[in-house]
């Protein structure tokens, strides 16, 4: 054999025996990439979320599953508790509860809890979450503790007169009132009472609904010309305490506002929000058609006021009622029944302080005690904290409430209270059915008024006329006979 030919053998030798190795040695498999994070909700860092629970997301970037004991691998710091783990198509969703106000927390997931489905594939890294609770000022319920002075410094003789005797009241009496029957600037409603009891009420409430139409345009008899104050003036020099507010009624469109108020167009302005698209955004905007339209109309009400302070009558004046509305009455919630709330708390409260700004500053109006009115919706007061105008604007809180019983109205009481910090003197605003006065002093709330609604000759179901008399009689609710001249 040659010396070639050997080599040659030799060659294949190792090669077959090679080949023949390889058929008995494992083969390393082929690992396939692990799970990536993409992305998690809240963010990392995220800071002012609310509530005590929250579902935080991982999202991956392919189908994931968790191993057997990830309910257990995944921890969450400072007390917080893990409810319940569940991966689902590319995202591991971890509920928590028991979070707590202005606390910060750190969810972590190790590395391994997370897996892909694909064959061989290796686990996730580890990933973590952190993120912060807003903090919420608890809950207290104050004592009524109001303020001895108006939040008008330059306020009338008179004004001071009537909020010193609220002051001195609270708690131990509470003065009885009516709204004014059908074009809301007359007596009747006073003397229905009277008819009723012998007794009138001690506050008469009237109401601006008519501003539009005033003077009088030719024709319209039956509207209210608020030139002519006899009624509240009258019931002052009887010993009354005056009331208005103001149904504010505005063009439903420009080209409404463009035609003006005649007998051809009654039904072009309204109040309610459904009706109207009346901005109140743009009306605080100066330079726009519906800013003229309010300030020429503020001017006319300060007008008619004036008219009351040059009387010497004191007005407790209760503009924008009930501007949050009924949370749910649309819909939506903060949609509001009327134009001045349909934009949300913030321009509502800027109309308020615009309105007490040009009454006082611009037109010298100091004879008015100024109340912020509240819906008394179950589950509203929770909001309330955000429409309210601030201590500087409001000197009376209410509230306007329609049950029907007779209760003392403790949580609107404590919600009225609470919103303040016990700063200010508390009413109930506007009433249907009357909270009964004995009711409400058992129960320590010290409501300052409550005023029933007209109903026209109908009254509420609870109002009979011996319950009238019954209310009227109590010795702890003012009527106009008892009251003392506070002029």
């Amino acid at each position: 054999m040659t010396k070639s030919a050997y080599s040659l053998l030799l060659a294949v030798a190792f090669v077959l025996c090679v080949a023949a190795c390889s058929k008995n040695d494992p083969v390393d498999p082929v690992q396939v990439d692990a799970p990536v994070l993409l992305s998690t909700d809240p963010a990392d860092g995220t800071a002012d979320l609310e509530g005590e629970k929250l579902t935080v997301k991982f999202t991956y970037d392919q189908n994931i599953k968790c191993n057997s004991t990830a309910a257990q691998q995944i921890t969450v710091d400072n007390s917080a508790v893990i409810q319940k783990v569940n991966a689902y198509s590319t995202v591991l969703s971890v509920e928590l509860t028991g979070l707590k106000s202005g606390q910060k927390y750190r969810l972590t997931v190790p590395s391994g809890t997370v897996e892909g489905y694909k064959e061989n594939q290796k686990s996730a890294a580890g990933a973590t979450v952190t993120f912060s609770m807003k903090y919420i000022e608890p809950k207290v319920d104050y004592e009524l503790n109001p303020v001895q002075e108006l939040s008008n410094r330059n306020a009338s003789r008179q004004a001071k007169n009537v909020y010193r005797f609220l002051l001195e009241q609270s708690g131990k009496k509470m003065l009885s009132g009516v709204q004014s029957e059908g074009t809301a600037n007359n007596n009747e409603h006073i003397d229905l009472i009277y008819s009723k009891t012998g007794k009138h009420p001690a506050l008469a409430g009237y109401d601006f609904i008519f501003l539009q139409y005033s003077p009088t345009p030719a024709g319209w008899s039956w509207v209210v010309n608020y030139s002519d104050m006899s009624a509240p003036i009258e019931h002052w020099n009887a010993g009354g305490l005056v009331n208005y507010m103001w149904h504010w009624n505005v063009p439903n469109s420009k080209s409404d506002w463009e035609k003006g108020v005649n007998e051809y167009n009654f039904d072009g302005y309204n109040f309610y929000s459904d009706k109207t698209t009346f901005s109140i955004t743009e009306a605080l905007k100066e330079g726009t058609w519906q800013n003229e339209f309010i300030m020429k109309d503020m001017e006319k009400a300060a007008g008619y006021l004036k008219i009351l302070q040059d009387a010497g009558v004191p007005v407790i004046w209760r503009p924008l009622h009930e501007a949050a509305g009924n949370y749910n009455l649309y819909g939506k919630k903060n949609n509001a029944w009327f134009w001045w709330g349909r934009g949300g708390a913030e321009p509502c409260k800027q109309l308020y302080r615009l309105m007490r700004d040009t009454f006082e500053k611009k037109y010298g109006l100091d004879n008015l005690i100024w109340v912020w009115t509240l819906d008394a919706t179950q589950g509203a007061e929770d909001e309330w904290a955000d429409w309210y105008p601030g201590d500087d604007y409001v000197d009376v809180i209410g509230v306007d409430i329609y049950e029907d019983n007779t209760n003392a109205k403790d949580r609107q009481y404590q919600a009225c209270v609470n919103l303040a910090k016990g700063r200010k003197l508390v009413t109930v605003s506007e009433c249907g059915n009357i909270p009964d006065p004995s009711k409400c002093f058992a129960s320590g709330n010290k409501w300052s008024w409550f005023l029933v609604w007209s109903s026209g000759t109908k009254d509420y179901r609870y109002n009979t006329d011996s319950y009238w008399k019954q209310v009227m009689g109590y010795e702890n609710v003012l009527t106009r006979e008892s009251m003392p001249s506070l002029k």
